[in-house]
């Protein structure tokens, strides 16, 4: 950019550039305070022409010293897609040129999507257009029209924004090229590296690569290997993947070492101060075999007609302070991640495991939700307090579950019986409450992969969940929708776990399901959780149970965090929010620090709570999507030696080119490809959740039983392909439609025209579970 002529030197501050209606705010801002944003947008929009950014300099008065400050606002207005430079270098109004920003969305097979930030219907991007960027990246596109699908197709403009730098895949060397394959299968271009830049890595080693020229239109991206972490099958090598594909912090920065370093090795005396003192309330820990945080005690006693329910939680938020290093690295994490045989803390292991951990035999400090439950489980009081506690015993839900059912067997434990008792008493009135009150209660099957001394899958077992379970569930439940009503009625604004009802689509997709069965969904065009409770009731016990339920379940929305609390339809709570779980949730310990402000009659100000929930939400997933692919690499191991083998199993999700089936008693996924369904053009149908043969009217619906044969493991795409085997084997007659006593004829594609046939090239697009894993209760809701 040039220098303005001395005339605008001379005058900074009047003119068009004093009538900035922002001045004042970005005086208080900076000490060199140039045009606002806002005025810059207006005064571009008032001249009705891209202009020069010499030209917009004069007509702010922009002085020389001003220039690059000038400049760098104008880059970050780019970077933020409000403005952009044509051919010419004009500055150009990006609203005024019909583009859409978003971010982009990469498939396996090499096309994408931009799903745009103002909501509206995603644009399909061509592998053409693929070329100039990467999943996650931030871009300006332009509608260009609809492709043959009928979707919305767009061309990109510019990058804005590159979410990768670094990433991990494998080094290859293909035709004398030496290149990184990213295991992240979204980024479907392969980094090239040049001579010289592979390090000490060996051909097939897994390595991270940071990216040194980002990809062009006409130019792959290249990079240079920064680190080597081994060979594929290493013991722990999918867990490294994962934590770098997914952009998980897993290393600590040394200025949280440094704090955690320094941290009591005890609770201090000093603590003690402004705290009530419960240390004699025989409060236990119940969790799993294998936990080593705890967040939560319990204690129950009987008063009067109904109970006295202490729920005391680890008070994280009297060591980690809003704004220190340890604050902001919990705000980075989101959440711990926990893989088989590994745990990624939220929390140095100093205060997760140790200082904030309600261990058994010494005090912890502590925030308590007292409550009195009355007789038919409806909560009549409660108040929140810090407190100073001492955990009696760490025991675990069998244990429990063990002596409720046997007392006999507690020994030495013995004297916490009286009160285990009453905690069993109280969660059957709670439960009884949850069934008045119409709540979602979805029966879905956990399993446990048990490992051998060499760290790999020895066999995969079902989790029995017994009652143990659901009563510290039930407790924990209870003290969240306390911590939600309590600031409500302080007005003091907080994150709030919400979950909406089914969108008006998935509602008439599930309707239409449940009339070829004979059931209908109560409620109208606005059903409640107790209409889904109702019909799920019904259903109990018929031998198509299973597939219900998923499509049921398949038609609600996904929990996430926000500040306007809409309710949680799935609990049946008008207000719900996380208190439970600090040491392992950040959400939770932003309640803990708003309740602790609101008891001193304090507001907490965090900063932008929409913005935190977005944040929190996105932690969350990027958890799940993690494990997620840990545990199917960790299945591809297991099952790679029973390549030929032939299984029972059930179809449990359909798509477009092909079906999954899940293995009875391995409770493992595999796809069988539409290719390998018969010779036949095969139809997907949404609605229905099946796939159907043109010619031969076979079909294929979630919840049929098939007999299938492992015919491929790919541990590089953590993917098992199987193919129909025995009585499975489609015929090449029709195939009477045996649930509902007749031949179907299969419907056309909104072409006319067939969506797949027997040579559709395959997709390595990952299975989507059926389900998401259920997680404890404690913090799932």
């Amino acid at each position: 950019m040039k220098k303005p002529t001395a005339q605008a030197e001379t005058t900074p501050h009047t003119g068009l550039r004093a009538t900035d209606p922002n001045l004042e705010r970005e005086r208080e801002r900076y000490e060199h305070p140039l045009p606002s944003r806002e005025f810059i947008m207006d005064v571009l929009r008032q001249q009705g022409a891209p202009l020069q950014p010499e030209t917009l300099a004069e007509l702010l008065d922009i002085t020389p010293d001003e220039i690059d400050l000038f400049a760098r606002r104008l880059r970050a207005m780019e970077r933020d897609g409000e403005l952009m430079q044509n051919r010419r270098g004009d500055l150009c109004v990006v609203e005024k040129l019909d583009l859409i920003k978003g971010r982009v969305e990469g498939h396996p097979d090499g096309f994408g999507f931009l799903s745009p930030d103002d909501g509206s219907d995603d644009l399909f991007l061509s592998s053409r257009e693929m070329q100039k960027a990467m999943h996650g990246d931030r871009v300006m596109a332009r509608e260009i029209g609809v492709d043959r699908r009928g979707r919305r197709e767009g061309k990109i403009v510019e990058v804005l924004e590159r979410a990768n730098t670094h990433i991990v895949g494998r080094l290859l060397v293909e035709h004398g090229i030496m290149l990184v394959s990213p295991e992240n299968k979204r980024i479907t271009q392969d980094i090239l590296i040049p001579p010289g830049n592979e390090g000490s890595a060996q051909t097939g080693q897994v390595v991270t690569v940071e990216i040194i020229e980002q990809p062009a239109k006409y130019a792959k991206p290249m990079g240079r290997v920064v680190e080597v972490l081994g060979s594929y099958a290493d013991p722990g090598m999918e867990i490294e993947i994962a934590l770098r594909k997914h952009s998980l912090p897993y290393i600590f920065p040394e200025a949280v070492e440094k704090i955690a370093r320094k941290l009591p090795r005890k609770v201090l005396k000093k603590d003690h101060a402004g705290r009530e003192d419960i240390r004699h309330l025989p409060l236990v820990t119940i969790d799993g075999e294998t936990a080593r945080d705890f967040d939560d005690a319990v204690y129950c006693e009987p008063q009067g007609k109904g109970f006295r329910l202490v729920v005391a939680i680890a008070d994280v938020s009297h060591y980690v302070q809003p704004g220190d290093p340890l604050d902001a690295e919990a705000y980075n994490r989101g959440n711990s991640v926990y893989f088989p045989r590994r745990v990624i803390p939220m929390l140095p292991e100093e205060l997760s495991n140790g200082l904030c951990s309600l261990n058994p035999q010494v005090e912890r400090l502590c925030m308590v939700c007292d409550m009195q439950i009355g007789a038919l489980g409806a909560v009549k009081e409660y108040r929140f307090y810090p407190a100073v506690m001492y955990s009696h015993a760490r025991l675990t839900y069998n244990q429990v579950w063990d002596w409720l059912q046997h007392p006999q067997n507690a020994g030495a434990h013995g004297d916490l019986l009286p009160q285990l008792n009453d905690l069993y008493t109280l969660f059957k009135v709670l439960l009884k409450a949850r069934g008045r009150r119409g709540a979602i209660d979805f029966e879905t099957l956990e399993t446990q992969m048990i490992f051998n001394d060499e760290k790999k899958i020895e066999r995969i077992v079902p989790v029995t969940r017994n009652d143990a379970h659901r009563l510290i569930e039930e407790c924990m439940l209870a003290a969240n929708v306390c911590a939600s009503d309590f600031l409500q009625k302080k007005k003091q604004p907080a994150l709030y776990r919400i979950h909406a009802g089914p969108t008006p689509e998935k509602l008439a997709a599930l309707r239409e399901f449940l009339t070829e069965f004979g059931f209908a969904l109560g409620g109208g065009d606005d059903p409640q959780a107790r209409d889904y409770a109702a019909l799920l009731e019904k259903i109990k016990g018929r031998p198509d149970a299973a597939l219900l339920q998923t499509v049921m379940l398949r038609s609600l929305q996904q929990a996430v965090y926000s500040p306007d609390s809409v309710g949680h339809f799935g609990l049946a709570y008008e207000h719900y929010t996380h208190f439970t779980s600090p040491i392992r949730r950040y959400p939770d310990l932003l309640i803990h620090r708003a309740i602790k402000a609101a008891l001193n009659g304090e507001k907490y100000q965090p900063g932008n709570w929409v913005e935190l929930g977005g944040h929190c939400s996105m932690t969350e997933r990027r958890a799940d999507d993690a494990t997620r692919d840990v545990e199917a690499w960790l299945k591809c191991f297991y099952m790679q030696d029973r390549v030929g083998e032939e299984f029972p199993g059930t179809i449990s999700s359909v798509t477009g080119f092909g079906i999954f089936v899940a293995l009875d008693d391995i409770y493992v996924e595999g796809l069988v490809h539409i290719s390998e369904l018969g010779s036949d053009y095969f139809h997907f149908d949404k609605a229905r959740h099946q796939i159907l043969g043109e010619r031969t009217g076979t079909r294929y619906r979630m919840g049929d039983r098939v007999q299938v044969k492992i015919v491929r493991v790919s541990l590089d795409t953590a993917r098992i392909d199987f193919t129909l085997a025995g009585a499975s084997r489609p015929t090449q007659t029709a195939v009477q439609d045996q649930s509902h006593g007749g031949s179907k004829q299969p419907k056309k594609s909104a072409a006319g025209k067939p969506s797949h046939t027997q040579s559709a090239a395959a997709t390595s697009e990952p299975a989507k579970k059926l389900r998401r894993r259920r997680k404890s209760s404690k913090g799932t809701h």
